[in-house]
C-alpha cells in the first residue's frame, strides 16, 4: 500500500508538468516535434531548475533539428504555443526570437550567444490577498510576431517560469520550447537588447528567486527585462 501512495504522488507530480511540443497557425494545429525542437522532457514533462545549462536554450542538451520542420509565417501575425497538458503552476511567461545568420538554416543554429530579443512577457496581476497568473491553466499561448523582424530564418522560443517553490535558488521550473520559423514581410528595426541563453539568468535574479505566497509581494520584476519595441 504504502508503494501505492508513493507510485500516485510520482504520478499527480509528472501530471503537473507540461511540455510545448506543437504550435498552431492560420488555424492548423501542427503535429507533436513537426516544427518544435524535441526537448529533453518530451517523455517527464519535467522543468530546467539549472540556469547556467546549456537546456537553458532550447531545452536540449544535443542540438537534434535535423528532422524539424520550418514553418512559413508573416510577420505581424500570430501564432500559438500549445501546452501538453496544460500550463498548471503559477508563473510568468516569456517568449523570445533569435535570427539565424544569413546563410545558415535555421535548423543548422544553435542558438547560441546574444542573439535573443523578448517579444512577449506576461506577469502577474498584484493585489493585497495575492498574485494570480493569467497564464494558468492555458492549453495554448498566442504570440504576435512583431511586425519589424527582419526577413528570415528564426527560432522562436517559449518559457513559463513556475514560482511555486522558488524562495531558494534553483527553486524555479523553466519549462522551455524552441520553434523553427522563417519569417517574411516584416519591414526590419526591431529595437531591444539581445540576451544569450544560458547568460542571462543568474539563480538569485529576483523574478526566479521569490516567495509569491508569503509574505504577499506588492511587485514582480521579470528576467530579461522588457519586451522588444518596433
Amino acid at each position: 500500500m504504502k508503494f501505492l501512495g508513493v507510485a500516485a504522488l510520482l504520478a499527480a507530480v509528472a501530471n503537473a508538468h507540461y511540455v510545448f511540443p506543437s504550435v498552431t497557425y492560420n488555424g492548423q494545429k501542427t503535429a507533436d516535434w513537426e516544427y518544435v525542437r524535441q526537448t529533453n522532457n518530451y517523455q517527464s514533462n519535467g522543468p530546467v531548475t539549472d540556469v547556467g545549462s546549456r537546456e537553458m536554450t532550447c531545452y536540449q542538451t544535443t542540438m537534434n533539428a535535423a528532422n524539424v520542420k520550418t514553418l512559413d509565417v508573416k510577420a505581424g501575425t500570430t501564432i500559438d504555443f500549445n501546452a501538453r497538458a496544460s500550463i498548471s503552476h503559477p508563473g510568468s511567461l516569456n517568449v523570445y526570437i533569435a535570427k539565424a545568420p544569413a546563410g545558415t538554416p535555421v535548423s543548422q543554429f544553435d542558438g547560441s550567444g546574444a542573439v535573443w530579443s523578448k517579444i512577449l512577457y506576461e506577469g502577474p496581476n498584484i493585489s493585497p490577498s495575492g498574485l494570480t497568473w493569467p497564464s494558468n491553466g492555458l492549453q495554448s499561448v498566442p504570440v504576435k510576431l512583431p511586425s519589424c523582424l527582419e526577413d528570415g530564418e528564426y527560432l522562436l522560443r517559449i518559457e513559463h517560469i513556475a514560482l511555486h517553490s522558488a524562495s531558494s535558488p534553483g527553486g524555479a521550473q523553466l519549462y522551455i520550447s524552441c520553434a523553427q520559423l522563417k519569417v517574411t514581410g516584416g519591414s526590419g528595426g526591431l529595437k531591444g537588447n539581445k540576451l544569450s541563453f544560458p547568460g542571462s539568468y543568474s539563480p538569485t535574479d529576483p523574478g526566479l528567486m521569490i516567495n509569491i505566497y508569503y509574505p504577499v509581494p506588492t511587485s514582480y520584476s521579470a528576467p530579461g527585462g522588457q519586451p522588444a519595441t518596433c
